[in-house]
């Protein structure tokens, strides 16, 4: 059965610099094509060269007029994210919108990054967290809106306080539900961080239901080398239209929550369909997991220690 359209209006977005975090392939691709087409500025930061240029030329045969530009930057690095961050700010141009949107998930086997962090721990929160931190003075000129980017699995199991590295024993599902949690209490603290010590940035949260995109396909890196079965059966259903959402439809509550005047600081936007999995977006109920204020501020002294970067009043 075909689907009906789904889709949302996305205002002006002339004169605005936006970043987005993978953005070489999936939904960050698809959020930076619709970012770009609304006259932004797009910044796309990347690890993988190759897909970087693939993306710039998809975005350009869409939008022959876009504004887009590679950055190099691999997350499970501590030096690259501040290099960037040098980068960017020797350029000194304020930033209106960040999404951190890239990540990976349930490699079957415990890895580690640049820095020995448990590889999705590591890339998904610790990088973002430390990006963030690196460019707090181009957000706060921009005024920026901030995204994060978490999942319906940040609604499972918990972090795990006394491993967060995951060294004593290592489940892959568990992990990958942390590194979520954590990101969405940091993106929560940092707007509840921003109104306190008068930063001028605000923060809110999206997830993109299920849709079938390539966190779970063949991933060499990830030490992946064929599709779950998960992954084959999230693509069957979404072809015919069954309960998942689709890689278009799974962009679009972070584009909402970029970019709509109507979402607000604090707020977390999902798929509206059944179980929140797929469909239109909108604002939901926060995850029991996100709400607790003194798990946002441990997280939050955890990931400072861990990352070695600071913020303005801490």
């Amino acid at each position: 059965m075909p689907r009906t359209p789904i889709d949302i209006t996305v205002p002006d977005l002339s004169g605005r610099r936006a970043v987005v975090t993978g953005g070489s392939d999936g939904i960050g691709l698809g959020l930076a094509t619709r970012l770009a087409a609304a006259g932004a500025e797009v910044l796309l930061p990347v690890r993988n060269p190759r897909k970087g240029e693939a993306a710039l030329a998809t975005i350009r045969e869409a939008h022959p007029e876009a504004s887009v530009s590679l950055y190099e930057l691999d997350l499970s690095s501590l030096a690259s994210v501040a290099a960037l961050g040098k980068t960017l700010g020797e350029d000194g141009r304020p930033i209106h919108i960040l999404i951190n949107n890239a990540g990976v998930m349930t490699p079957p086997e415990r890895q580690t990054t640049a820095d020995g962090f448990e590889l999705q721990f590591g890339t998904n929160h610790l990088g973002h967290f430390a990006l963030v931190a690196h460019l707090l003075p181009l957000l706060r000129a921009g005024r920026a809106r901030v995204t994060s980017q978490v999942s319906i699995a940040a609604d499972q199991h918990a972090i795990n306080w006394d491993d967060p590295n995951w060294e004593r024993s290592y489940n892959g599902n568990k992990a990958y539900s942390q590194s979520k949690i954590a990101l969405g209490l940091f993106g929560l603290e940092l707007d509840r961080r921003s109104r306190a010590h008068g930063w001028g940035i605000t923060s809110n949260l999206s997830h993109p239901g299920v849709a079938p995109t390539n966190l779970l396909a063949a991933r060499p890196e990830v030490g992946r080398d064929r599709p779950t079965m998960l992954a084959r059966m999230i693509r069957a259903l979404s072809a015919r239209g069954i309960v998942f959402g689709t890689v278009g439809t799974a962009q679009l509550p972070a584009l909402y929550a970029a970019t709509s005047p109507d979402a607000h600081p604090g707020g977390f936007y999902g798929p509206r369909g059944f179980r929140h999995m797929g469909g239109p977006p909108g604002e939901q109920r926060l995850y029991s997991r996100l709400r607790g204020t003194e798990d946002a501020r441990r997280i939050w002294r955890i990931s400072e220690e861990l990352t070695q970067v600071g913020f303005p009043g801490d």
